[in-house]
């Protein structure tokens, strides 16, 4: 089967990541995904890379470019999920290598993401993909 890795751009490409998406963010509702989608892609220049086998997608990526004080610009990952039916194939790892090649087109310095501390798995995979720990994120919620 060919694997292709493209941006979801039109509202059905969109539309198409969303039961991938779901698996990482379960809250996320059907009817509400692709206005959502859209709305970030346009306050934010949010931009979604989807990793397809035919017509099925089986991994997905949100993702912008910020600009920061003390690094310049940087590829920030919002989200990075593989179907979690086909895990362990490859799929996660041939969207952070797009990734870093997309960050160093756009000229990045670098790229970054965040995972909670109890996703362990994922930790492993990101340390395998060349990520390291440099930091906390501290939280805090409002309201």
């Amino acid at each position: 089967m060919t694997i292709d890795i493209a941006h979801a751009e039109t509202d059905e490409q969109i539309a198409a990541t969303f039961d991938v998406m779901q698996q990482l963010r379960p809250h996320l509702e059907r009817a509400a995904y692709v206005p959502m989608i859209r709305s970030l892609m346009a306050s934010d220049g949010l931009r979604l890379l989807a990793l397809s086998e035919g017509d099925t997608v089986r991994a997905v990526a949100a993702y912008r470019v910020m600009n920061m004080l003390y690094c310049g610009s940087l590829l920030y990952v919002d989200d990075l999920v593989a179907d979690e039916r086909v895990r362990s194939r490859g799929h996660g790892a041939r969207l952070i290598a797009r990734l870093k090649d997309e960050g160093r087109t756009l000229g990045c310095s670098e790229i970054q993401l965040i995972s909670r501390v109890t996703r362990e798995q994922a930790h492993r995979f990101y340390f395998r993909e060349g990520f390291g720990i440099e930091c906390f994120h501290f939280r805090a919620r409002l309201g």
